[in-house]
């Protein structure tokens, strides 16, 4: 059984879920600026390729330590690097190529649905009514967004093959984040981490080359830039908080943060872009806040040892 995380763990894992969404909004930007820059595969390959090769060198002397964990498991991690790496990873950059950002925040805003449910009925964790009303609080503040206050927009929405790719990446997410608790690891969260993106590299490896060799554009300079911006910040950052967050405060809990993004980007867009902030923007907002604070208000002390977690 695993131990309950300390008091202080909770409080820095509770300032550090606000965080996830701002770095999450960095592969927006770059998912807008690929298309003809690089191609997704060879974009996906090269972020986790980076990111796994720092991650290894940092958590080495534990990897070497746990290298008969990694030969038994090697299966979970292949698993793991292709939801979290490889379909989350490209179809992101694909649907970029075809579909708006308010599809994108639409569909995307089931995944942590998905997660809520599968933690409650698959993993065990206890979910209150109270966090219950949240997350359909915080569903409908990301609709109100994204809609910009009109309901009847959804009414006109056409779906186009990009959806798809999103689809496949919000159910991918909802797998990765499911799993790594289903699947606990002698790990620690840095080791870890390598360990999928080691797994990811090997799944995305042929589907690169594929494209290096039969697609365009060559590599260039933008090019390498946006595979080491993607890298440090969406990759190595994001990933890394959200799976040490998701170990002490659970996996529902922590889902809610991809709530906030469409939140995160409408800020973002007038903080640095001048783009105006509307009264849906306010009251999306509300939304989101409200809903995020009743299901973390669930999460006040050292959670329960999740049953999947017996060894």
């Amino acid at each position: 059984m695993t131990e309950a995380p300390l008091p202080a763990q909770v409080r820095i894992a509770k300032v550090l879920f606000w965080v996830i969404p701002l770095l999450w909004i960095v592969n927006s930007v770059i998912a807008r600026r690929a298309p003809g820059v690089i191609t997704p595969h060879v974009l996906a390959l090269g972020r986790w390729a980076v990111a796994g090769v720092l991650l290894a060198w940092l958590a080495r002397r534990e990897l070497w330590r746990q290298r008969q964990e990694l030969r038994l498991h090697a299966g979970r991690y292949l698993a793991l690097g292709a939801c979290g790496m490889w379909i989350c990873g490209a179809a992101v950059y694909f649907a970029g190529q075809s579909t708006s950002m308010m599809n994108i925040s639409l569909i995307y805003a089931a995944s942590p649905v998905m997660i809520t449910l599968g933690s409650v009925l698959w993993l065990g964790e206890p979910f209150s009514k109270r966090q219950a009303v949240g997350v359909v609080a915080a569903l409908a503040g990301v609709v109100h967004v994204v809609v910009q206050g009109e309901w009847l927009r959804l009414a006109a929405l056409e779906f186009v093959a990009g959806d798809l790719w999103v689809v496949a990446a919000a159910v991918a997410w909802a797998a990765y984040s499911l799993l790594q608790k289903r699947w606990p690891s002698a790990l620690g969260s840095t080791a870890q981490l390598a360990a999928i993106c080691a797994g990811g590299v090997v799944v995305l490896l042929p589907f690169a080359a594929w494209e290096l060799t039969h697609g365009e554009p060559a590599l260039g300079a933008q090019a390498l830039w946006l595979v080491l911006v993607a890298a440090l910040i969406p990759g190595i950052g994001s990933y890394w908080i959200y799976g040490w967050t998701q170990k002490i405060l659970g996996a529902g809990p922590v889902a809610m943060t991809m709530y906030l993004g469409p939140l995160y980007a409408a800020v973002v867009a007038w903080l640095v872009l001048d783009e105006a902030l509307g009264l849906h923007h306010l009251a999306g907002g509300a939304l989101i806040l409200a809903g995020v604070a009743l299901v973390m208000a669930g999460k006040k002390g050292p959670v329960r040892p999740d049953p999947a977690e017996r060894r």
